[in-house]
């Protein structure tokens, strides 16, 4: 009798422990993939943010290529954004102070921002069409679930809903008419653990935006 008590409580708590420790490790690798994932998205947002407000410089327009920058039917965006970075470097050739498309010294000058599905998940891809001969691809961060892109003529205020901003202050224009710019990119992170089990942590996202002022947006008008 003592024995067979014995063991039911040792079951017990065996059981106890390891619905804890399951939860503990379901938490865990929540966490880590939340760490991870808003990582590569905020450093993403920086370097896209980065590149926007440069867009443009020692061109006659505000950088955007219109035709390059939209929108497919799920509603997540596509920019290609273009600027003369070496317009006064003299340590580059003459071609590329003057123009656009020398392979490698013209690097970061006509870039393209896109997701692309792979592997059940979506990526945030940077492609730069003369960092090297024919162009390079870098992804910039992973498990997104969207990337919206919205043009405005002016600063605007919004709200938030899911994955993307509301109720923004001025209507959107045509991107090659923008001065204002904001990014919304939504993290996507997939269910942890089995459904109605120890520790489950169901599907989520977390939307983060930035705001872009085109800086060089302006400078043909004087």
């Amino acid at each position: 009798m003592e024995l067979m008590v014995a063991m039911t409580l040792t079951l017990v708590i065996t059981g106890i422990a390891s619905t804890l420790l399951a939860r503990t490790m379901n938490l865990r690798t929540r966490t880590n993939a939340n760490a991870d994932a808003l990582a590569d998205a905020q450093r993403a947002l920086n370097i896209i943010s980065r590149e926007i407000a440069n867009a443009g410089f020692n061109l006659s327009d505000n950088g955007i290529v219109a035709g390059d920058s939209t929108t497919d039917s799920h509603g997540n965006s596509t920019l290609r954004i273009r600027a003369n970075l070496n317009k006064f470097n003299l340590a580059v050739s003459t071609s590329a102070q003057n123009g656009i498309g020398t392979a490698v010294e013209d690097a970061g000058e006509d870039v393209e921002f896109l997701l692309y599905a792979e592997n059940n998940t979506n990526l945030l891809a940077r492609y730069d069409a003369y960092a090297t001969v024919g162009g390079k691809s870098t992804v910039l961060a992973n498990r997104l679930d969207s990337l919206h892109v919205h043009y405005y003529s002016q600063k605007v205020t919004y709200g938030t809903s899911g994955c993307d901003i509301t109720g923004a202050s001025s209507s959107e224009v045509n991107p090659n008419a923008a001065r204002y710019v904001v990014l919304a990119v939504c993290v996507h992170l997939n269910a942890v653990g089995k459904l109605n089990g120890p520790g489950y942590q169901p599907a989520t996202s977390v939307l983060l935006v930035s705001d872009v002022a085109l800086r060089n947006s302006n400078l043909p008008l004087y």
